[in-house]
């Protein structure tokens, strides 16, 4: 084949690339609203409103595309912030910030589980989780750190308050 009869099948093969190329890379992305609108459902409230993220998450951010669900859990002692994870091998994670308001954060704030009370344990990595019972070695509110001493161990631990009588430590 002649250099002449290449160069215009190459040109028009390169022309073809171009114009599939704009539409691939789209979608070689997690898109900022399906990040909102699953914020959003996690917390029952929608942007700006009391309960909700505070904004919308940035839409410059280029986070990789996730193939499976995100995963999302409330982050910090006051849950003032919602943690969102693709968990895919080349996953990535965020935090977004949500509006609270000052009944909720006295309600988040009240103890749920009290010094010397009874709870279970649960240790919980990706695919496994173990469940021992223990005793709070301080009071806790959902979502702060206390420090537990798991049944049959010489030390106390820390954990993180669940709910009442729950307390988790995570090992992811």
């Amino acid at each position: 084949m002649s250099i002449r009869r290449f160069v215009p099948r190459l040109v028009v093969a390169i022309a073809a690339a171009s114009a599939v190329v704009p539409a691939a890379a789209q979608s070689a992305y997690t898109d900022p609203a399906a990040i909102d609108r699953a914020v959003a459902e996690f917390t029952g409230s929608s942007i700006g409103t009391p309960g909700g993220a505070l904004r919308g998450v940035d839409r410059r951010l280029r986070l990789n595309a996730c193939r499976g669900p995100l995963a999302l859990a409330w982050y910090g002692t006051t849950r003032d912030n919602v943690r969102v994870e693709c968990t895919d091998a080349s996953g990535w994670k965020l935090f977004v910030p949500v509006r609270r308001d000052v009944a909720a954060m006295q309600a988040a704030a009240a103890p749920v589980v009290k010094r010397g009370e009874n709870v279970s344990v649960v240790m919980r990595g990706r695919g496994f989780s173990i469940t021992a019972s223990g005793e709070a070695m301080e009071a806790g509110a959902e979502g702060e750190w206390i420090r537990v001493k798991p049944e049959n161990a010489k030390e106390p631990v820390r954990a993180r308050v669940e709910r009442p009588g729950l307390v988790t430590i995570p090992m992811s």
